[in-house]
């Protein structure tokens, strides 16, 4: 898919096909994750990819937003690493990149895909802490619900002027 394409007609996709992905699409998801910038190359990032439906449905109970799991083929957690950081807390805009660069990857490949927020709200983090065994050093930044997608998202033109500013304010 050509890349300004994949980019405005990407939506978020909250209802999937019983279809299951394949672990070579779930590779290619975080190849492209990890392909992400990073700050002084640091890459402190880590992945939790989570197939089990016990726990995608136990998920849809701490996190309130997340109750597409419950049809998702899969999720991946996105985590900033805190003990591979080079550049203290750049972890963010890490973590950040490469949770946008798996929606585009999914897209690409056929798949649907939302970004549901963990942090910086400290109960969700605390609550994929315990339920994953995550260690404390590492946050969970994001949860990315992935599946085949029931519908097709309708591209929707956000562009405005009023948002742009040329030099300075």
């Amino acid at each position: 898919m050509e890349t300004i394409k994949a980019i405005m007609t990407r939506r978020s996709i909250r209802s999937y096909t019983n279809k299951r992905i394949s672990s070579s699409q779930i590779k290619k998801l975080l190849e492209a994750a990890m392909n992400a910038p990073s700050a002084c190359n640091q890459q402190a990032w880590q992945f939790i990819v989570v197939s089990d439906r016990e726990i995608l449905a136990a998920i849809t109970k701490i996190h309130p937003y997340a109750q597409m799991l419950k049809e998702a083929s899969c999720a991946i957690v996105v985590c900033g690493d805190l003990k591979a950081e080079t550049s203290k807390d750049y972890w963010v805009q890490d973590c950040s990149a490469a949770t946008q660069n798996i929606l585009l990857a999914a897209h690409a490949l056929g798949l649907g895909a939302v970004w549901c927020g963990v942090y910086p709200r400290l109960e969700r983090v605390k609550a994929f802490q315990k339920y994953l065994g995550i260690p404390k050093s590492v946050i969970p930044l994001a949860l990315i619900s992935i599946g085949y997608p029931k519908t097709k998202g309708k591209p929707v033109k956000r562009y405005s002027t009023k948002k742009v500013h040329q030099d300075k304010w």
